[in-house]
């Protein structure tokens, strides 16, 4: 099975499934998406994701499967990558939630608004209010990982994957990764995979 991406290169949540994509080893066909341009507001793309919104992944049978987190419990079933035990895909959704709600809107936004905007005026004050929660959820993740080598315990599951899409590019949003040792771990953890991919591979 080929699947279509609809995505764009530099944003996590696309990224997610990149990386997902590459470590099972499935083919897949990358359709550009440019956000800033629109044109994930257009009618044609509006069919694929009423939302709008990118990564979508489209099936063999035009079936088009959006919100990058479910994307990879899609993707991960009945692969290393999710667990089989409900207590540990219970503690997979937790932090993909916390991805979510606690990670994302701070460090990725923060990102976004000085990589893809490139820092206007209007926008510093925004920038600078992110920084705080930002660290906090930095903080929670280093807690976890002073205590087990991956998020879900001893084993690399879409949590990881989940979490590491923006981490690893966090100092781009301006955060600063050198107190926080066991995350910085982990981040070469991750990438020593042998089927791991970069952002821009």
């Amino acid at each position: 099975m080929t699947y279509k991406v609809y995505g764009d290169y530099r944003s996590g949540n696309c990224y997610k499934v990149k990386l997902m994509l590459h470590l099972l080893g499935r083919d897949y066909d990358w359709v550009p998406v440019d956000i800033l341009r629109g044109e994930s507001r257009e009618e044609a793309f509006l069919r694929k994701n009423p939302n709008g919104k990118i990564p979508v992944l489209e099936l063999e049978d035009g079936t088009c499967l959006w919100e990058s987190n479910a994307i990879l419990n899609f993707l991960a079933e009945g692969s290393e990558f999710l667990p089989v035990s409900p207590r540990l895909r219970t503690q997979v959704l937790q932090w993909q939630f916390f991805e979510q709600y606690s990670h994302e809107p701070f460090i990725a936004v923060a990102r976004f608004i000085k990589v893809y905007l490139g820092l206007p005026d209007d926008r510093l004050d925004e920038y600078a209010a992110k920084q705080l929660d930002g660290y906090h959820a930095l903080d929670v993740m280093e807690q976890q990982l002073l205590r087990t080598p991956y998020l879900v315990g001893d084993h690399y599951s879409i949590a990881d994957i989940a979490l590491y899409a923006y981490t690893h590019v966090a100092e781009e949003g301006g955060f600063k990764l050198e107190n926080y040792p066991a995350i910085c771990t982990w981040l070469q953890r991750i990438a020593s995979h042998p089927r791991h991919v970069g952002m821009f591979d």
